[in-house]
């Protein structure tokens, strides 16, 4: 009896431990999964941030907009580099370009490595100035879900001249006054990119001009550039996948109600030779642990996930 006794008690002491351990581990996961929130930096600070790392790009018959992803000193001056879409630069040739800047000086800009990014809708421009401006931070690991609330800046090409709106106005002599920042949803995120890199489609306004401005998120990082408008005149033509494909008709018609973008991660890989030092590799969440289920990415096989 003191023996089966004896037996009974050390099962139970092996089975606490184990008990116990098991709770250890858990609480150990939870403290990994469950981080701190740290709270968005407020739509006026993201404005702000915008109207500062924004560029309009003139080229000899249009312009479009850009973003200063870098700044490299060389000898007295300082070299920017200022991410935009090829479609923006590809008109113009040699010293055609000319960059404004957020305090209204104008720069002569080169566009460099045509090559360097294939079929993607992606150009690097470069200008030189004594002056200092502000770099954008960059997002370098994905972390967007379907319902961010994403900032899109940029310098439209043309605006209505009144509020009637019976007559538009060509903003090219503007300056910063033809500046513009939207709001609104990551609504789509691709499991596999359009043609030209195409990936992330989301309900803000954009207008002829902002190609190329920044897709901000709620810290202020750049998480995408602009590229294409809602409604496009190419019709389902426009989503055609980069193995050939297209969407469903149904997919298409919640498609083409999005403005869509380049995430700047499609970027990142061809930049590891600049090596810039403005990346975040780490976003602290900004979500409602609770709310965290609606919030997903795209399963893998997934086409998109949309946001109605």
């Amino acid at each position: 009896m003191t023996r089966k006794f004896a037996i009974r008690l050390l099962i139970r002491i092996f089975l606490s431990i184990i008990f116990w351990l098991f709770l250890e581990i858990t609480e150990f996961k939870l403290s990994i999964n469950l981080p701190t929130i740290s709270p968005p930096i407020g739509s006026d600070r993201v404005a702000e941030i915008a109207q500062q790392v924004t560029v309009r790009i003139f080229t000899k018959d249009s312009a479009g907009s850009g973003v200063i992803i870098q700044q490299q000193q060389h000898n007295s001056t300082i070299l920017y580099t200022v991410l935009t879409n090829r479609h923006v630069v590809e008109d113009s040739t040699g010293t055609d370009y000319h960059i404004l800047t957020q305090d209204g000086a104008i720069h002569p800009a080169q566009w460099i490595s045509p090559e360097k990014f294939g079929n993607l809708d992606i150009a690097l421009v470069k200008f030189s100035s004594s002056r200092s401006y502000p770099v954008v931070k960059l997002l370098e690991n994905r972390q967007l879900w379907v319902g961010d609330l994403l900032y899109a800046a940029g310098f439209p090409n043309w605006q209505w001249h009144d509020e009637t709106q019976t007559r538009i106005n060509n903003t090219r002599d503007w300056g910063l006054k033809a500046f513009r920042l939207t709001t609104g949803r990551l609504a789509m995120q691709l499991d596999r990119p359009l043609e030209e890199g195409y990936q992330i489609g989301y309900t803000n306004e954009i207008e002829s001009g902002m190609s190329g401005g920044p897709i901000l998120n709620q810290h202020g990082y750049l998480v995408g550039i602009n590229g294409r408008l809602k409604y496009p005149l190419g019709g389902i033509d426009t989503f055609k996948f980069t193995d050939g494909k297209f969407p469903r008709w149904s997919e298409f018609k919640q498609m083409e109600r999005l403005s869509w973008g380049i995430p700047i991660e499609t970027v990142l890989g061809f930049l590891d030779s600049e090596k810039p030092r403005n990346r975040v590799s780490f976003l602290p969440p900004t979500v409602n642990p609770t709310a965290v289920f609606f919030l997903t990415k795209p399963r893998s096989g997934e086409a998109f996930r949309y946001l109605g």
